[in-house]
């Protein structure tokens, strides 16, 4: 199995006693909201699009799961949930399971193991905030560039042109993680492409002026671990 390099050695050793390994092919979902959530996954290989669907009909994507990420509802020691989000795979690969009895056993044996898991589940707690943050502070417009900055910091190129998002996304995904219109996010980018500020080629992205953007939205320089699309 490959390495989770996103977490320490220490958590690491613990992930790595799964009880199985899952194989998950593109445009089927790992789990849906209302199921029952009785596993953990960590991805192995492959990418997970995590979303929730809003009253109104829309999808709103909170984050894309990759290796190493932990996907699933994280409160243990507790009666019996299901999942508050759906887990699409993007693209296919593979992802360790953990049953959540099995884990919290571990974690109540070995007190320095349930620290840093507890260090590990505030982290991506302090990810999901601050997107959210970003969605009642700053409304659409601030949805979608702060969206920009994560895309930027997760994969984004640096060359002289300016910072390449290499990443493909249709304006429809971009819209499902701001919880917003597609026609919504065609007006917002077509603002910025004529005031310079970015341009699209063949669906990628390229950002001429991170700073600008950055500043319409207040942005607070949030550590890249925590600022990102991930």
């Amino acid at each position: 199995m490959q390495a989770f390099t996103k977490v320490s050695n220490e958590l690491q050793s613990l992930l790595e006693t799964v009880h199985h390994i899952r194989k998950m092919e593109k445009g089927t979902y790992l789990f849906q909201e209302g199921s029952k959530a009785n596993e953990l996954f960590v991805v192995i290989t492959g990418k997970i699009q995590m979303s929730k669907m809003i009253p109104d009909g829309r999808e709103l994507t909170l984050r894309m799961a990759s290796q190493g990420d932990l996907i699933g509802e994280l409160s243990l020691f507790c009666s019996a949930q299901t999942h508050m989000q759906n887990a699409k795979v993007i693209e296919s690969g593979e992802v360790a399971v953990i049953f959540k009895n099995d884990l919290e056993k571990k974690l109540g044996e070995d007190h320095a193991i349930a620290l840093e898991f507890m260090r590990w589940m505030s982290q991506e707690h302090r990810k999901t905030q601050t997107k959210f943050r970003d969605l009642v502070l700053h409304g659409k417009k601030g949805a979608l560039y702060s969206t920009l900055i994560r895309l930027s910091n997760s994969y984004g190129v640096h060359t002289e042109a300016g910072i390449i998002i290499n990443s493909s996304l249709t304006n429809q995904e971009l819209a499902n993680f701001c919880g917003t219109s597609r026609e919504v996010v065609n007006r917002l980018l077509s603002e910025l492409r004529k005031a310079g500020i970015i341009s699209i080629d063949k669906g990628i992205i390229t950002i001429h002026d991170l700073d600008y953007i950055k500043l319409e939205i207040d942005c607070e320089n949030c550590p890249i671990d925590i600022c990102n699309i991930e």
